[in-house]
């Protein structure tokens, strides 16, 4: 067995260590939610909103202490984090109030006596999930996939451990107060060494029933691999580098102001954050001023001060990357409006950072930039705009900003992403579908598609007897 240790990006120190799971214990977690599975996938709908309901009251009355724990781990600020909670809660009690409806039996008129659609749970599903947003990535699988009667195993970010296991205590806390089965909701501690190993053996055992990963593009690879050869049913939410399209006619000073919260929300560590701003030239001055003097201004420092807007990056190791991604756009002809260095404090700090003169060539361009650095480049009209944005390996999210929606969302139209928004900043919500094409991934969490893709697809057919002569099959 190994160690798990939690080490603060704010000072570099020691949080916390945990033993891994041994090879025993990690089969009897399995086994444990394959057994709770048996009885959860026949509970009542009830029971399962109930527990959604539980889960929200066990966020909402720790939300204090899991915002710190966010803060300690991964460095995400304190504001964000009490925020992220806020969000969990009030997807699970989406998920209690709507995954009745979302679940319920669909009719179709055949020439059965009856005949419908049913949405029955897999079985259990096994997560794996980032650092970034610790509770939020959790809560955004595990609610649809309880409320659709699965049971569910989590793998967890070695780093953000402790947050691992204050999911696990809020689920089975839950679990607890309505009755349901503990094992509804593991987490699983797995050693740094073995992961690879490891996942492959949890997809492939006999009892789990699908996969689903947030991640990098190796992870999903690997993880789609193992689970294709298995033949389990998989979802992958990967990385994305998302075009923010600011149009001649839009509103500068607007754009330039939510152009600053897309980029850098969780201090630039988001997969759907814009990344790349592509601005028409008439404006492009304008924009880069606006949006370089509001970034200048973010207060950078202890994530566990209320008033700090940028915390550091989870990793040295991330803060190292960061500064090779612009140091080598620097060196290919991109100019640093601000920011652009690792700043001179203990922790993996780096400057909010605004480059212009970016060309399609350069690495902050091609490479998904997972931390406080925007790219702006500059288009000579719509077709121009509409052709930058969609020049990306990924598709995850795009946002267009025009004083005329349908002009907006004619280049929208022509830029392969899974989420379009107009004059609004690209986000997450339990009310829509979310997830990516290309290299960002596929399949689709959150929302009635989310809860059904965890369900096996059932049709009933019901026959009719007294038909004067039976359906003869044709295949």
């Amino acid at each position: 067995m190994g160690v798990l240790t939690s080490i603060s990006p704010t000072t570099g120190g020691q949080i916390a260590s945990w033993p891994t799971h041994s090879a025993d214990e990690l089969e009897h977690a399995v086994q444990a939610a394959h057994a709770a599975f048996r009885d959860w996938r026949t509970s009542e709908r009830a029971q399962r909103a109930a527990l959604l309901e539980a889960v929200a009251d066990q966020l909402t009355s720790r939300r204090s202490r899991l915002a710190v724990l966010m803060a300690d781990e991964m460095g995400k600020p304190v504001a964000e984090a009490l925020a992220e909670v806020d969000k969990c809660a009030v997807t699970a009690r989406f998920y209690a109030e709507h995954a009745e409806h979302f679940l319920a039996d669909r009719v179709v008129d055949t020439p059965a006596a009856r005949s419908w659609v049913s949405y029955e749970p897999m079985g259990v599903v096994l997560a794996v999930m980032p650092w970034n947003f610790p509770f939020w990535q959790v809560v955004r699988f595990a609610a649809p996939a309880l409320a659709a009667g699965n049971t569910a195993l989590l793998k967890h970010a070695p780093s953000v451990t402790g947050c691992a296991l204050a999911a696990q205590e809020v689920f089975r806390a839950a679990a607890a107060a309505v009755g349901a089965p503990e094992a509804v909701f593991t987490t699983l501690l797995v050693d740094e060494a073995e992961v690879a190993e490891v996942t492959a053996r949890l997809i492939e055992h006999p009892f789990v029933a699908a996969v689903t990963l947030t991640g990098s593009e190796r992870a999903g690879m690997s993880v789609a691999a193992v689970a294709a050869r298995a033949i389990k049913k998989s979802v992958l939410e990967l990385g994305g580098s998302d075009p923010f399209v600011v149009l001649d006619d839009a509103d500068v000073e607007l754009a330039a102001r939510m152009a600053v919260r897309s980029r850098f929300l969780n201090s630039g560590q988001s997969c759907l954050a814009a990344k790349r701003f592509i601005v028409a030239e008439p404006i492009a001055d304008e924009f880069s001023r606006r949006f370089a003097d509001e970034v200048a201004a973010l207060r950078v420092g202890d994530p566990h001060d209320p008033a700090t807007q940028v915390g550091p990056l989870a990793r040295t190791e991330q803060a190292d990357a960061v500064q090779r991604q612009v140091d080598e756009s620097v060196a290919a002809g991109a100019t640093v409006l601000t920011g652009g260095k690792r700043l001179p404090r203990e922790g993996a700090f780096f400057a909010p950072t605004v480059l212009t003169d970016v060309t399609p060539d350069m690495t902050v361009f091609r490479e998904e930039t997972f931390g406080p650095v925007a790219a702006v480049l500059r288009a000579s009209d719509d077709d121009e705009a509409a052709r930058l944005a969609d020049d990306s390996p990924y598709g995850l999210g795009a946002s267009v900003w025009s004083a005329d929606v349908e002009r907006a969302l004619a280049v929208g139209r022509r830029i392969t992403s899974g989420a379009l928004f107009i004059n609004a900043v690209v986000a997450s919500d339990p009310r829509v579908p979310f997830g990516g094409t290309r290299r960002s991934g596929y399949g689709r969490e959150l929302s009635e598609e989310g809860i059904r893709e965890f369900t096996n697809i059932r049709t009933i057919w019901v026959g009719d007897p007294s038909a004067a002569a039976p359906q003869e099959p044709v295949e």
